[in-house]
């Protein structure tokens, strides 16, 4: 356990800027020589994070690698002699195979197991094009693999707790609305809208709406707001039904006070009896003590 945090803390140290005021941190590369790698010699990455590729996009990319080639190198560990393993990179070495390439730049990095699952995550975390539930996803097996709180994680990938807190709160989204927003059809305001309403049949309700309707963020956010208002007890009044009228007027003439009956639309509810000083609580008391009363 305590070689999994020690190991974790030392890669994001060499990854990421984790200062206070920066909350988007920078990968920085450490300092490695690009060698042209075959293709064919590159298995992927177990630890890969990312899911969902947007094949229009990873169209686009294919026409730009046959074009222009690869800009920015991939990152890999040799594992034997000319094999290597995919640290970061999966969209660039699909878009290179699809493009007919036999060869890709890449940085070659030395990395164990626990260092290969914290590279990828934490290198792909920081991807713009990583969609929300990726990005909640890889926080959890940073969370599970390294047993950290939200609070640390939020210190090892600068970013707030209450940020990692509502990118965890996604994965606790009905599946329709977890693949809408991978689909990008919801944004991620939407979804933390979503996530706000307890009751997955509102939420499910909530996102045909906003398909349907186009809703913008505050529209959803003010439907939450009313879902969670309709599924909280009402506030109890004093029910109007005739039907209780009679016995309301029997107590208050036993026990000589204005009995208020006050009713939930539960049907559940409670009889009150008001008093007006310690005497008049003794003397309704006494009433209530009285045998056969």
């Amino acid at each position: 356990m305590s070689a999994k945090k020690n190991a974790l803390g030392r890669g994001l140290g060499a990854l990421i800027d984790v200062s206070e005021e920066n909350e988007k941190p920078l990968v920085q590369h450490v300092s490695a020589p690009v060698s042209e790698i075959l293709i064919r010699n590159i298995e992927l990455n177990p630890f890969q994070p990312r899911t969902h590729f947007d094949e229009d996009a990873l169209n686009e990319l294919v026409l730009s690698v046959k074009e222009h080639g690869i800009i920015q190198p991939i990152t890999v560990r040799r594992t034997e002699d000319d094999k290597y393993q995919l640290i970061s990179g999966e969209r660039r070495l699909k878009a290179s195979k699809a493009a007919g390439k036999k060869r890709i730049p890449a940085y070659v990095r030395e990395a164990g197991d626990e260092s290969m699952l914290e590279l990828a995550l934490v290198e792909n975390i920081q991807r713009e094009d990583l969609d929300a539930i990726e990005v909640a996803i890889s926080y959890q097996r940073l969370i599970e693999e390294f047993e950290l709180t939200q609070e640390g994680l939020g210190e090892r990938v600068g970013k707030k707790r209450a940020t990692v807190s509502n990118y965890l709160r996604l994965l606790n989204l009905p599946p329709e609305v977890q693949t809408a927003i991978r689909e990008k059809k919801i944004s991620m305001g939407h979804a933390r809208a979503l996530a706000g309403v307890e009751d997955r049949e509102l939420q499910l309700e909530i996102l045909v709406k906003i398909l349907s309707q186009d809703l913008s963020v505050r529209a959803v956010e003010s439907l939450a707001k009313s879902a969670r208002k309709l599924t909280e007890d009402p506030v109890e009044e004093e029910s109007p039904r005739s039907d209780y009228e009679d016995l309301r007027e029997h107590l208050s003439h036993h026990f000589g006070a204005n009995i208020e009956f006050k009713r939930s639309n539960k049907g559940n509810g409670r009889i009150v009896i008001p008093f007006k000083s310690d005497e008049d609580l003794q003397r309704i008391v006494s009433i209530l003590d009285k045998p056969g009363k």
